[in-house]
């Protein structure tokens, strides 16, 4: 297990981090509840800022799921903010690539990734992209 060191304080607020609201009206399942745009391939710095950002009513995410191609090499559990998150690999290729967050007794929470490399207007465009077709999806 590896220990992630707690995120700065400073960079909570920069996570890249934009997150779809659920409909108010129906239960329509939706696939993606959001994206975010990681600023390195290197999951185990990543992964803690990610997880402070989430909103607290997901309660604690014990697990994660992401696509092997897309990560540097990382551990299968990772000790973050006092808490074991599980790390779990998928070779299957995604397109595009997500990463799949599971709290035990509050839910599933599936992102898509925006490539790190991404540039600003190439990741402002995949997340509006990504926004307005799950809205388009519910009929919203």
């Amino acid at each position: 297990m590896t220990l992630a060191p707690p995120p700065p304080l400073s960079s909570l607020s920069a996570v890249r981090l934009r997150l779809v609201s659920q409909p108010t009206q129906g239960h329509m399942p939706r696939r993606i509840d959001g994206a975010w745009w990681p600023r390195s391939p290197d999951l185990v710095s990543e992964l803690p800022r990610l997880l402070a950002a989430l909103p607290h009513a997901w309660g604690q995410v014990t697990s994660v799921l992401v696509d092997e191609a897309v990560w540097s090499p990382f551990p299968g559990r990772l000790l973050v903010a006092h808490q074991v998150v599980r790390l779990r690999r998928t070779t299957t290729q995604h397109s595009p690539s997500t990463v799949c967050l599971l709290a035990p007794g509050r839910g599933r929470w599936d992102l898509r990734v925006v490539p790190p490399a991404a540039t600003d207007a190439e990741a402002r465009r995949l997340m509006e992209s990504m926004a307005t077709a799950l809205w388009d999806s519910v009929g919203l």
